[in-house]
């Protein structure tokens, strides 16, 4: 089994530390490829820089030369996911819903702690749109920028638990999720101070991924995210041969 773990930013240390814990999780056999988009920003925290990245990660995965059995989408609150189901036959997780999914069979409420304040609002807006907001008692910003969590490692884990703690005593959170595909493999650390089960995304969407992959399960196509329909367009800046449904002018 092949899984491509996309990262949605162009840091290639991020995608690095993003596959490895995907590697350390991954069951035998099971491989993983992580992919830098050729294009967009060294890190995502605002809109602009998430639609630019669903059109950088569309590119990244459907040029990728070789058969795949699955994709993962490395971004935590970010765009595309949807364009990618359209575009691919093969199973999308996106590792928002992976773990949001993850810590609601794990506690009554979970708390998601991010990066900076600005990512909450579309942190929030895609766990509604999943409908996973529900069981979310909270979503709250660490303050740390996405580079900085590499720069200064230890003063993000500080952060972090901090905003960890809050979210279990005054938000009643039962489980924190890492909000955030630069916070892979920082989970056990968090959980041992913490005192609560810690969820990362990266890690929970590689095994909902081998998961749907083994039950030969994939995107519904009869409706929502069936292919794209042949369009004639204009500017496209994906590559033709990229998208085989459609046209490009």
């Amino acid at each position: 089994m092949r899984i491509l773990v996309a990262n949605v930013n162009t840091t290639q240390s991020m995608t690095d530390s993003i596959a490895a814990q995907a590697r350390s999780i991954a069951a035998p056999g099971t491989e993983i490829i992580g992919i830098t988009p050729r294009f967009g920003a060294d890190s995502c925290e605002g809109n602009f820089e998430s639609y630019l990245a669903a059109i950088a990660v569309m590119d990244a995965v459907v040029n990728y030369p070789e058969p795949f059995d699955a994709v993962i989408q490395a971004g935590y609150g970010e765009h595309g996911r949807e364009g990618l189901q359209e575009l691919l036959d093969v199973p999308v997780v996106d590792i928002t819903e992976a773990a949001a999914s993850t810590a609601m069979f794990l506690g009554h409420k979970y708390s998601v702690v991010t990066t900076l304040d600005r990512a909450v609002p579309l942190i929030e807006d895609r766990l509604k749109l999943a409908g996973l907001d529900d069981r979310c008692a909270s979503v709250r910003a660490s303050g740390m920028a996405v580079l900085e969590l590499e720069e200064e490692p230890e003063r993000a884990v500080e952060a972090i638990i901090e905003q960890a703690l809050l979210a279990v005593t005054q938000d009643k959170a039962e489980v924190i999720v890492l909000g955030c595909g630069g916070m892979a493999g920082l989970d056990e650390e968090i959980r041992q101070r913490a005192g609560v089960p810690v969820v990362d995304g990266v890690a929970s969407a590689v095994t909902i991924a081998e998961s749907l992959v083994r039950m030969r399960l994939s995107t519904s196509k009869v409706r929502t995210y069936a292919a794209p329909r042949p369009k004639k367009l204009i500017g496209w800046p994906i590559s033709n041969a990229a998208v085989p449904v459609a046209t490009a002018g």
